[in-house]
């Protein structure tokens, strides 16, 4: 019986889905582990063989859990709500739940393909109304939710309002707006139900405020920063505006100490932790306020330099900060007017990462310098963001390049702080020296100025120290159709939840998937779609990362319909033990569910801090590209004629990409190309040694260079368990690497070889039940003791390799010995479930138990060395090995030796003087 990849691993897939092979058991003795790749979003497109390395990764690691008698939670679902849906719906009419059931169609027949050991019965899809309720029920959740600095995490609403009750505002330590009230408990009763809940809305984890966004009129959006190239939208080109904007938005600054925290006690790659932590972007410094007379009011800044504060010789503002206005005087309204459009063209990527250019515009108003009462001018230039700190900047030009830029531009003072300073060519920014024109501080050291500096501030009550973060509230909202409905309804302009009953609130039916008419987003296209007949709903949908950032905790009980997941679900499953996916999330999706996760524990759901103890970034499979060389006339014109690689120097040509899948080892197959190119229908090819060699290219996969490689074609030629292999095979699994179907014949003829341990010459299946021998025992041991090691440390591809040697040395021994196979073959069951499910049976074991069976325990004794192949000299000169036990003493060895026929035919008759015996090394006759 020959090895038949096809029919033998449909075989297996068909019966691990039909006796849910891969499903764990509810709670037990065992102890758990849970695996999870991170969420797909089902495209069109399809797999390609780059797709699923982390998946191949993951499911080694959760067979080999299970081995080792762990009860494994391995799951899959979709991320299935989002744009690339929906514009397909904008251009087509289609609703996109269609084109997501197909495409997700497409993906599960791929991921069975490949053999996954995924608990199929536990599969979710975000945008499924029974999924997308308790997203919903979540958001209801942070809206009912505040955040307590006296307690460090997050409370009920009702907590908060029973104490505006009984003490009004007084001790309420919270994280919250600037613009909050202050109230006795009186005046709270006091106040009308509007005025009680606008205060609310000041307090709530999930909140409503006007925010400057990225406006993308033409796709009627809101874009995020990475959406914006240039002004512009990715998708499509379209122009993209600053624009104010009400919006949802997620009180995520509220767990920025947490968030960073909790980076201490994770497993990860330590470029995402550093990621994040630059993300959340801790400093230490103080607030300061700058009064304003005129406005009864102050302009705050925050500084991590309030040492620097002598040298304020301008105070910049976002071109959006909300005093612009009131400080614009009647001279300078045009210029300020037409600066801010000009801004609000720009997103703010491209406003941070503009260094060169230099502009700004003098509001003709001045602001009090807090320590020296001095008028100090304040400009607007488009380096100052809105949603940054508070919006406005102490230039300290002395201190600071862009200050200093700006203030040399703009013919501004630049005043000298520190008597080592040297500002001649540019700001100096350190620490070093002594304070001058630096008032009460000067003579002092850094380190003296500081504290003196904050307690003069706070004195004055015009300052204090804090402590400030880089990151800002998620906003949570996308003015488009396909994404879930946010369960709120307003009422006088304010925003209340529906009931908790009335979930899931569903997607209602709309004529076009585009904006209406007047501006508002598809839902409002919704005929009828008001909250008791009356009240209008939110025509917001959630963000893409609403689904993907709870998703885990679905998984542990799918179809519960009372709660997102039971408390003994939650409780035994804990959090997520290794987390498998790409880099591209480190700042979005595993921030938010670090969020979300700690907002659900802080209300009781369950006791874990962080969701994922382990996360590995798996590298990218890229493309490798194959040219074609089309020659040019002399007139720089393509002809019909193509040369091979090594001959193109000869010519003057051009490289076409050419469809890599007509490609073999470099060689092209000229019939395919001319059916891949019809417009070369009669193309003429310059042959080497009869053959047209490609040139090669390692680029990023994709369609436009034809470069792609469907799993499904490698499936069909050698096998799913190749593919696995092999993918693996290709390097270390964190690093980037190319793909390259040359190398993967090998590794079919790796399998085939495996098949043929167990087989006859005739392909009977044959093993034999003799006791192995030591030869036998030490390979398998090696591979035992490797593949642990290598998994354990996720370098599958070592293993790929110690597969090979091992498979090769039993060969040689012509083992096939029924104590040796079996456990070689549930060695490599992780990595080859399939060809191992079929040999196992062969075996006689019971169908489909290998997933089960126990890991072979690595026996060291049968590493030890028993004996040596010693080299035997005579005279110094060597003659032959002789292999001996390590075990015998001396005058054994001399015994043996000299009794050895091949020896004595060596001696030649010669007396032998003596014996040199260096244990483990040489054995030389003196005669």
């Amino acid at each position: 019986m020959e090895y038949n990849h096809q029919s033998l691993e449909k075989k297996w897939q068909q019966f691990w889905a039909e006796h849910n092979t891969f499903k764990p058991a509810g709670t037990t003795d065992k102890p758990k582990y849970y695996v999870l790749d991170m969420f797909p979003y089902p495209s069109g497109a399809g797999l390609h063989v780059g797709h699923p390395l982390g998946y191949i990764a993951s499911d080694i690691f959760s067979r080999y859990k299970r081995l080792k008698g762990f009860n494994v939670l391995h799951p899959m679902g979709y991320d299935s709500f989002g744009l690339p849906a929906e514009q397909y719906a904008i251009q087509t009419g289609q609703h996109p739940s269609v084109t997501t059931e197909a495409n997700i169609a497409r993906y599960r027949e791929q991921l069975d393909n490949i053999g996954f050991s995924y608990d199929w019965s536990r599969e979710v899809r975000t945008s499924e109304p029974d999924y997308y309720k308790w997203t919903q029920w979540i958001f209801m959740q942070l809206f009912n939710a505040w955040y307590s600095n006296e307690t460090d995490k997050a409370e009920s609403i009702d907590n908060l309002i029973e104490r505006f009750k009984t003490s009004g505002s007084e001790g309420i330590h919270a994280v919250c707006d600037e613009d909050v009230l202050t109230f006795t408990a009186a005046e709270w009763n006091g106040f009308s139900e509007e005025e009680q809940q606008r205060e609310l809305l000041k307090y709530r984890l999930a909140y409503l405020r006007e925010s400057t966004v990225n406006w993308c009129a033409a796709l009627g959006t809101v874009l995020a920063n990475d959406e914006v190239i240039n002004g512009v939208s990715e998708r499509g080109g379209y122009p993209v505006e600053q624009k104010k904007m009400m919006q949802w938005s997620m009180r995520i600054t509220a767990y920025a100490d947490r968030l960073l925290r909790g980076l201490d006690t994770v497993d990860w790659p330590e470029p995402l932790v550093e990621m994040q932590r630059n993300w959340i972007g801790k400093s230490i410094g103080a607030s300061v306020k700058f009064p304003l007379p005129q406005l009864d009011t102050d302009i705050e800044v925050f500084t991590t330099r309030v040492d620097t504060i002598f040298g304020v010789s301008f105070i910049v503002l976002a071109p959006e900060h909300e005093l612009v206005d009131s400080l614009t005087t009647d001279d300078q309204r045009s210029e300020i007017e037409s600066y801010k459009e000009r801004t609000a063209k720009k997103s703010e990527l491209d406003r941070m990462a503009d260094t060169k250019t230099v502009s700004g515009a003098f509001t003709g108003s001045y602001a009090k310098h807090p320590l020296t009462g001095t008028d100090v001018p304040i400009w607007i230039a488009d380096y100052v963001l809105a949603g940054y700190g508070t919006g406005a900047v102490m230039a300290v030009p002395s201190g600071d390049q862009r200050d200093y830029v700006f203030a040399k531009h703009f013919n501004l003072p630049i005043i000298p702080i520190s008597d080592a300073q040297n500002i001649e060519e540019e700001a100096d920014p350190t620490k070093d020296g002594r304070y001058i024109n630096s008032d009460f501080i000067n003579g002092m050291t850094y380190i003296e100025a500081v504290p003196a500096l904050i307690e003069r501030l706070e004195e004055l009550r015009l300052g204090k120290a804090k402590i400030n973060y880089r990151m800002r509230d998620a906003i949570f909202g996308r003015q488009r159709y396909w994404g879930e409905p946010v369960p709120v309804y307003f009422k006088d302009g304010l925003p209340y939840l529906i009931k908790e009953e009335e979930l899931p609130l569903l997607l209602p039916e709309v004529d076009k998937y585009l904006p209406t008419e007047t501006g508002e987003p598809p839902l409002g296209r919704a005929e009828g779609w008001k909250y008791q007949g009356k009240y209008e709903h939110e025509l917001s949908t959630m963000p893409g990362w609403a689904g993907s950032s709870w998703y885990w905790f679905r998984y542990m009980d799918p179809t519960n319909k009372e709660s997102f997941a039971s408390k003994e679900a939650v409780d035994y499953w804990k959090a997520v033990d290794l987390y498998i996916g790409g880099s591209e999330h480190a700042t979005g999706h595993l921030l938010y569910s670090r969020f979300w996760n700690k907002v659900l524990k802080d209300l009781g759901y369950h006791n874990e801090e962080e969701p994922f103890k382990k996360l590995i970034n798996q590298g990218m499979i890229q493309g490798r590209s194959n040219f074609v060389y089309r020659v040019l006339d002399e007139e720089g014109k393509g002809t019909n004629v193509f040369v091979s690689y090594g001959l193109k120097d000869k010519y003057k040509t051009i490289p076409l990409h050419v469809d890599v899948n007509i490609v073999y080892n470099d060689v092209l197959d000229t019939e395919k190309f001319k059916a891949f190119r019809p417009d070369f229908a009669d193309a003429e090819f310059v042959l080497e040694n009869g053959k047209y060699i490609c040139g090669n290219e390692v680029e990023k996969m994709s369609k436009s260079k034809f470069n792609v490689v469907n799993p499904d074609d490698i499936i069909e030629a050698y096998g799913a368990d190749t593919l696995r292999l092999y993918e693996m095979f290709l390097g270390p699994l964190e690093q980037s690497k190319p793909w390259n179907t040359n190398g993967i014949e090998g590794v079919y003829k790796f399998l085939r070889k495996v098949w043929r341990l167990f087989h006859d010459a005739q392909g009977n299946f044959g093993v034999s039940g003799e006791e192995p021998t030591k030869a036998e025992y030490k390979a398998l041991h090696k591979i035992i003791k490797k593949v642990e090691e290598d998994i354990e440390r996720f370098s599958f591809n070592t293993s790929v390799s110690a597969f090979m040697i091992c498979v090769n040395e039993l060969t040689d021994l012509k083992c096939n010995k029924h104590k040796i196979l079996q456990d070689l073959i549930i060695v490599l069951q992780p990595y080859a479930p399939h060809i191992a499910e079929e040999l196992w049976a062969l075996l006689g074991n019971e169908a489909g138990t290998i997933s089960y069976a126990s890991y072979p325990v690595f026996n060291p004794e049968y590493l030890v060395e028993s004996e040596f192949a010693y080299p035997v000299s005579v005279n110094g000169k060597m003659k032959m090995n002789l292999p001996l036990a390590l075990d015998l003493d001396p005058n054994a060895v001399e015994e043996t030796v000299l009794a050895n026929a091949d020896v004595q035919r060596y001696l030649d008759g010669k007396a032998v003087k003596k014996v040199i015996f260096v244990k483990g090394k040489i054995i030389n006759i003196v005669v």
